[in-house]
């Protein structure tokens, strides 16, 4: 149970994506960020969702299954239990992005609505439901696997059953979970975000229309806008680029072929998963990064956070040097 030579690119990027999302948790918890309950709500559900993604498949499952080779985690009842949790926790990191964006929506667009909905309870509610839903749609892939082979009556690893390789039921649940997760949130995300510029580009038309040119060019109100147009674009663009490849593969190759037995770098259908599995992965801390590192304020914690750090380590290297200068003295 060792780190190999080979193994510094996976180690840093686990280690990156570990830490960000404490770090975007921990800050954003303190509600100093100037962020409303609301948003704070959400963005720590998005952050508590991708950091169970990682620490749930990227450790347990892949880095176990390449360099730590944990016995416990293969047995097959943990097996299930640590797939379906990876199932729950993207159809929650997704979803979590898709509630974020439709309460910005409606908070730009819906000023009648924006009082009862865009409130923390509201918030509290949707992140609650989502979870809830997830948990029961994933149902299934609990029921459907079986043991991958038994060694004197212990059940290790997990693969799908016979019976549901060939079953109908099983087929049409495949194709509406690709749509489900992630094709339906994508076309969702792409609706809102067009509704919202809209609504920003017209409002600022009208705004420029009743100020003169030098109050236009000075003018904070038509620059938030700007920059929530921005935000906008790049998250939708950021969860599209990487979730396409995963959506391509998932339409031809089903995720009952999770573990995909041809595992050959020649093979281009492994090459697509690995890939798609990859920047899928990756998303898992890119929307955090992306709603958190815009935000002035959080940029600030984060550098207090950071001087608190080292202030705290050189007073602790401060004290132990006069400790022994003490002790040489006696």
């Amino acid at each position: 149970m060792y780190w190999g030579r080979d193994d510094c690119p996976a180690k840093i990027a686990t280690i990156f994506l570990l830490f960000f999302n404490l770090v975007a948790i921990v800050i954003l918890s303190r509600g100093k960020c100037g962020l409303s309950k609301c948003i704070t709500r959400y963005l720590v559900a998005m952050a508590a969702a991708d950091l169970m993604v990682v620490i749930i498949h990227v450790i347990f499952y892949r880095i176990n299954r390449m360099y730590l080779s944990i016995n416990f985690l293969f047995l097959t009842p943990v097996c299930i239990v640590n797939f379906g949790m990876y199932m729950v926790a993207i159809d929650c990191s997704v979803w979590f992005t898709v509630a974020f964006t439709f309460d910005r929506f409606v908070a730009i667009c819906c000023q009648k609505l924006q009082s009862k909905y865009c409130i923390e309870k509201t918030a509290t509610v949707i992140i609650a439901t989502v979870f809830l839903v997830s948990c029961v749609r994933n149902i299934p892939f609990y029921i459907s696997a079986e043991p991958a082979f038994i060694i004197d009556n212990v059940p290790w690893h997990c693969v799908p059953s016979a019976a549901s390789l060939t079953s109908s039921f099983w087929k049409a649940y495949e194709w509406i979970d690709s749509i489900i997760t992630p094709l339906l949130p994508m076309l969702l995300i792409l609706l809102f975000n067009a509704l919202t510029v809209k609504h920003i580009v017209a409002a600022n038309k009208v705004r420029r229309g009743l100020q003169s040119s030098s109050e236009n060019q000075n003018d904070p109100e038509i620059k938030n806008r700007t920059k929530s147009m921005v935000l906008l674009f790049a998250i939708s663009a950021n969860f599209i680029l990487l979730w396409i490849t995963y959506v391509i593969h998932s339409v031809n190759w089903p995720v009952i072929n999770f573990d995909y037995a041809d595992k050959y770098y020649s093979n281009p259908i492994y090459v697509t998963q690995q890939v798609g599995f990859m920047l899928q992965l990756l998303c898992s801390c890119t929307n955090t990064c992306i709603y958190g590192l815009t935000q002035k304020k959080f940029r600030e914690e984060l550098k207090n956070g950071v001087r608190y750090l080292f202030t705290l380590n050189g007073n602790v290297c401060k004290q132990q040097r006069t400790s022994m200068d003490v002790e040489s003295g006696l």
